[in-house]
């Protein structure tokens, strides 16, 4: 089948020394259920299902740098050595069945030291080993919420450095994409959003000084990160919120990645409040689409659309409308790990088959043709 009648989404994509086998990524989706930051057999069942059902990129959820940057006790981390293997094992089972094992390196800064979203998603009381969180400035996430330290100079190079080393250990642990996690209300966006952001020396106040940090990290990160590897950087493109983070800010910002070398933009929103009932997004099919055909128009880079996105046809809509170059798929993969396969069934996508294990491929023909019979 020539290749303007293969689905958008089934097109291969390349970046640097990788190809994406097709358009569709497993969302990094938080778990909870690391010990001491070290995935268990949870994690290993929770992404080999998704491996087997014909993704380009699975995306391991959003891991910390350092122990205090994890948002609750049950995230997974990076702070040190022992941490690689259990992660190894869940990337071998991407590259097992041909997708690529993508990670998302975080710190969620004054969001960090909660419970569990099971548990009421509240600030970790001291019985429950709380520990200190820290932000640009001394600002609470929302009334009753502690108040984080003011980050001094010495912690801005320690999260720095903890990016570069995380960024190590992910390499060694097998991963080929690498996300930087500036969004949700975490530890980089909490910079960029004059929300959050009161400082007065050169790592706060106007957009300049506000993108300082974030923009650091990405720089380290990308020298850290092999030439022939992408890396990825995840925004919210808008707080949502009056007074905080506009869109032609997070434009700027990604111009900006771009020319450290960030290679594509995963385009979420706000999280700057901690509650979404603040915020003025509010949740529909596709409803962060438009963030994402913006941020690629304007400030020309790969972008990734995410949110409310479920259907195959809607997803490939987004494509051939060139309103973003990857799909993000959370919670549909959840309830269906072989969404992927699917898709390429829904759309008519040539070698279909090619997506499954050819044991699961050769079942399901032998139940087409009885069917028929």
């Amino acid at each position: 089948m020539p290749e303007n009648s293969t689905p958008h989404l089934f097109r291969p994509l390349a970046q640097r020394g990788l190809t994406f086998k097709n358009r569709v990524c497993v969302s990094p989706m938080c778990q909870y259920q690391a010990t001491d930051g070290r995935m268990t057999d949870w994690h290993y069942d929770h992404h080999v299902r998704f491996a087997m059902g014909g993704v380009a990129v699975g995306m391991v959820e959003a891991t910390g740098v350092s122990a205090d940057g994890r948002i609750t006790h049950g995230c997974t981390g990076l702070w040190t050595d022992a941490q690689i293997a259990p992660m190894s094992r869940v990337t071998a089972a991407y590259k097992r069945y041909d997708a690529i094992p993508a990670i998302q390196l975080g710190h969620a800064g004054r969001k960090a030291s909660t419970q569990r979203p099971w548990d009421g998603a509240q600030p970790l009381t001291a019985d429950e080993g709380a520990w200190p969180t820290m932000a640009p400035s001394a600002i609470p996430v929302r009334d009753g919420w502690p108040t984080p330290k003011a980050m001094d100079e010495a912690d801005i190079e320690r999260v720095k450095s903890d990016f570069k080393t995380a960024a190590a250990r992910a390499l060694a642990a097998g991963f080929e994409v690498v996300e930087i996690h500036g969004a949700h209300g975490y530890l980089l966006h909490s910079f960029l959003s004059p929300l959050s952001n009161r400082r007065n020396d050169s790592y706060g106040g106007d957009l300049e000084g506000r993108m300082r940090f974030p923009l650091e990290v990405a720089t380290i990160v990308r020298a850290a990160w092999p030439a022939h590897l992408p890396v990825w950087y995840r925004v919210s493109a808008q707080d949502g919120v009056e007074g905080g983070l506009e869109l032609a800010e997070v434009i700027e910002l990604c111009r900006r990645l771009k020319t450290i070398g960030i290679d594509l933009v995963d385009c979420s929103s706000g999280g700057i409040s901690g509650s979404p009932s603040l915020s003025t997004v509010h949740p529909g099919p596709g409803f962060q689409v438009p963030f994402a055909d913006a941020i690629r128009s304007d400030a020309d880079i790969a972008t990734m659309a995410v949110g409310f996105i479920t259907d195959p046809h809607q997803a490939e809509a987004i494509l051939t409308e060139g309103k973003a170059d990857m799909i993000a798929i959370a919670r549909e993969h959840l309830a269906d790990p072989a969404w992927t396969y699917h898709a390429a069934l829904a759309l008519n996508a040539p070698d279909a088959h090619a997506l499954l294990p050819h044991l699961y491929h050769w079942y399901l023909e032998r139940r087409a043709a009885l069917t028929k019979g």
